[in-house]
């Protein structure tokens, strides 16, 4: 218990040579960034590019996936996955579009968290209490949310007319600064000190990192991981409000897809697959870093098959460099 309370402790000394190469591991994602992030800017100087409305459109489509990010960074962390999210964003923008019609803007906003909370808890329990593995019972979810989504929608849009609504969630700007961008920085900067300055983040690393080592000094590792799931599934219904509220409706098809980016922009952050690590401004960066990709792509006028290639061998050879293991 003193490990995971006493953060001062002084740490074993690493070589050198270790420490450079954790350093290029750490770094790679912002060298990255900066550098794709210049080379659009010079090959698509007269498409656009660096207009500023272009600008806020990318943190506008990436917004939902950086939330995302951040609580999947807990998950990994913990040694865990989650592939239900974006079908439970899509849910839960149906339900809160369902819900506002009948009862308002409270009530759709309680409903779409609920749905959240709901499928986080089936998934924590599931994997926590029963033992199925956190990858089998997210992707038992995904199905039986989509399903649901689909169900309770009959397959079309929910329109969303409530304009507070929609300006609180994902449609306003406050000045020349989209409201997501807001929700981005408050849970970016929630997540960060969760994950880097709070013990229920030391206990989380602890968890993915040793899971033995971690119950023997006394952390309840099926509470941290049950926590987590219930975290990532909260956090995917608030991506699902707000990409019902930027487009004024609830629909299935929402979210459809999003976990593979999710999970590439928390991998790209630094974040391990293995557990034990995480960093929640890398995963955000990492989200921009698709958004930057996606956008200068359509920007080069290549069609949907090209951007595909063009994006995924962009996104393995950065996660091979930033995931690349020192060698001890």
């Amino acid at each position: 218990m003193t490990e995971l309370s006493s953060p001062s402790k002084s740490k074993p000394s690493v070589p050198m040579t270790t420490y450079l190469l954790r350093s290029w591991r750490r770094g790679i994602i912002y060298i990255g960034f900066v550098a794709i992030f210049i080379v659009f800017s010079v090959t698509l100087s007269d498409q656009g590019f660096l207009d500023p409305d272009n600008l806020l459109n990318i943190i506008r489509q990436t917004a939902m996936i950086a939330l995302m990010a951040v609580a999947m960074t807990f998950v990994l962390a913990a040694g865990e996955i989650d592939l239900s999210v974006g079908a439970v964003a899509g849910l839960a923008s149906v339900v809160t579009a369902i819900v506002i019609h009948d009862y308002g803007f409270l009530g759709g906003m309680l409903a779409g968290l609920a749905s959240g909370v709901l499928i986080g808890l089936v998934n924590g329990l599931l994997t926590t209490r029963i033992g199925i593995p956190s990858f089998l019972t997210t992707l038992a979810t995904m199905g039986v949310a989509t399903g649901t989504a689909m169900w309770i929608s009959q397959t079309a849009a929910i329109p969303i007319l409530n304009r507070a609504y929609s300006f609180i969630f994902g449609g306003g700007n406050i000045g020349p600064i989209p409201v997501l961008f807001v929700w981005v920085l408050v849970i970016g900067v929630a997540g960060h000190i969760g994950l880097k300055k709070c013990s229920f983040g030391r206990r989380v690393l602890a968890t993915g990192g040793n899971e033995t080592a971690a119950h023997y000094s006394g952390v309840d590792t099926l509470k941290i991981k049950l926590s987590v799931l219930l975290m990532s599934s909260t956090m995917a219904a608030l991506a699902g409000m707000l990409y019902a509220g930027r487009l004024q409706s609830g629909r299935y098809q929402f979210g459809e897809g999003d976990e593979m980016s999710v999970i590439a922009a928390a991998v790209l952050g630094g974040t391990s697959l293995m557990g034990g690590t995480g960093t929640i401004i890398g995963s955000i960066v990492g989200a921009l870093m698709i958004g930057l990709i996606n956008n200068g792509l359509v920007l080069f006028g290549l069609d949907y098959s090209q951007q595909l290639i063009a994006r995924g061998g962009i996104i393995i050879l950065a996660v091979a460099l930033s995931q690349r293991s020192p060698r001890r």
